[in-house]
């Protein structure tokens, strides 16, 4: 599906960011227009404002889908999510290590076969779409097969995604292994199909330092010094026995971070999944080279990691950028509303309250600037890319009636990632083409 060069136009609360809410105080970073427009052509957005002042400037052929009283935001972005999970979401019993042996690795095997990995593509990205997820950030498996059933499916949507062949060369299952120079290899031919195509971006992906020698890991810098504009995504510091085998595997590096930092792989769109157990050295580093943490609470919570360390992630005298993940299976959800929701009592669990707005600039705004991409997704603003989701506040009958006691758009927020799930999401836009409503679910293929 391409972009549509059609005018179209939706009606409804606006809601974006000005501002860092953690910067400013969060009424003062939310922009709210309660009767807005916004208007989109070619795939951008070309005028959001007041539904009174915009509607005369209209094309006459214009059609403006009125949404009543719901929210119009940008499109939530998941910066940390595996797509070859989803069969083994809500899996029982075990913490992360023995929950990859048991689950993920059997369930990933399944990925040598093209069909699987195709339907089980669409099946994520439906889900994604019905969450009011426009962009995300994926992990394929080691198979490159994947990543080309990932992307094709993400291309026939016109979704800006960003998503990468795992690496991996030892401690795995050995159908799972690749090798320095096939991974190398494989990598480097899906950059020349995929990386810049339309809108989406190649992610260098070893799957996390237990799984890659220092060999491989320095095989995947050379990928990102050898072509512009790649990402890099890893997990770091998720689970105490993780770092602790990471600390064997690599006893000359002064630290889990440093392992990557040492092969290349620290810098700008470079994305670290989780980060729980960091302290003040890690954050430095990270604000320093501009790398990003994806912070995944669903996940860390069902699998018992730990509490991620949000506000220390984001002090101002030297702020990390930070993101949200659901990451899928470990996490419970690819919905931003329920991970809103977990995120605020992770926060509660360090002593600190994440105010509703701080929440959603997370799965907008600041997910965009997560991966270096504020200047075209996150916000509602003219020149930005057409990527909506729509929020019902009256979605089902408890909703519906807390929200009717709200008395604020704050509060309103705050409800929905409180009680709010998919059931949310009356529609979504991508590209400025509405491809996905409640009603009659995905709309693309």
């Amino acid at each position: 599906m391409t972009s549509s060069r059609t005018q179209s136009a939706v009606r409804g609360r606006i809601v974006t960011f000005r501002d860092n809410p953690f910067n400013v105080p969060p009424s003062e970073a939310l922009l709210v227009e309660e009767d807005g427009l916004v208007v989109m052509e070619g795939g951008l957005i070309t005028q959001v404002g007041a539904y009174t002042t915009l509607r005369d400037t209209l094309n006459a052929d214009t059609t403006v889908v009125s949404y009543g009283d719901a929210l119009i935001s940008a499109g939530f972005i998941d910066t940390h999510v595996h797509y070859p999970q989803l069969p083994v979401i809500a899996s029982w019993g075990q913490q992360l290590l023995e929950w990859l042996d048991r689950y993920v690795f059997p369930a990933e095997a399944a990925f040598s076969d093209p069909l699987v990995a195709r339907d089980t593509a669409r099946r994520f990205l439906g889900e994604l779409l019905r969450a009011g997820t426009t962009t995300a950030a994926v992990y394929c498996t080691v198979h490159p097969q994947s990543v080309d059933a990932f992307f094709s499916e993400a291309e026939g949507i016109g979704a800006r995604m960003i998503a990468g062949k795992v690496l991996m060369d030892r401690n795995a299952p050995e159908n799972l292994r690749d090798s320095v120079k096939t991974g190398y290899d494989d990598s480097a031919a899906l950059i020349g199909r995929w990386h810049g195509k339309e809108r989406l971006s190649y992610a260098v992906t070893p799957r996390f330092a237990i799984t890659s020698t220092p060999e491989q890991l320095e095989a995947a810098g050379q990928l990102l010094r050898e072509h512009d504009g790649l990402f890099m995504q890893t997990h770091l510091s998720e689970n105490l026995h993780e770092i602790e085998t990471v600390a064997r595997l690599f006893p000359e590096r002064s630290s889990y971070l440093d392992v990557y930092d040492h092969a290349g792989l620290v810098g700008p769109r470079s994305i670290f999944g989780h980060g729980v157990h960091i302290g003040e050295k890690e954050f430095c580093r990270c604000h320093e080279s501009a790398a990003s943490l994806a912070h995944c609470p669903t996940s860390n919570l069902f699998l018992g990691s730990g509490l991620f360390k949000l506000f220390e992630a984001l002090s101002p005298e030297r702020p990390v950028r930070v993101g949200l993940g659901t990451d899928v299976g470990a996490g419970t959800s690819l919905s931003q509303l329920r991970t809103l929701g977990e995120a605020y009592k992770v926060a509660q669990l360090t002593g600190r309250s994440l105010h509703p707005v701080q929440a959603f600039w997370l799965a907008t705004a600041g997910g965009a600037g997560s991966l270096h991409l504020e200047d075209r997704i996150g916000t509602l603003a003219p020149g930005m890319e057409a990527d909506l989701c729509v929020l019902d506040p009256h979605a089902f009958p408890l909703l519906d009636y807390r929200a009717s006691r709200c008395e604020s758009v704050e509060e309103l927020l705050f409800t929905l990632m409180t009680l709010g799930d998919e059931r949310c999401i009356s529609a979504t836009w991508v590209g400025g083409a509405c491809v996905h409503t409640r009603e009659n679910g995905s709309l693309y293929g």
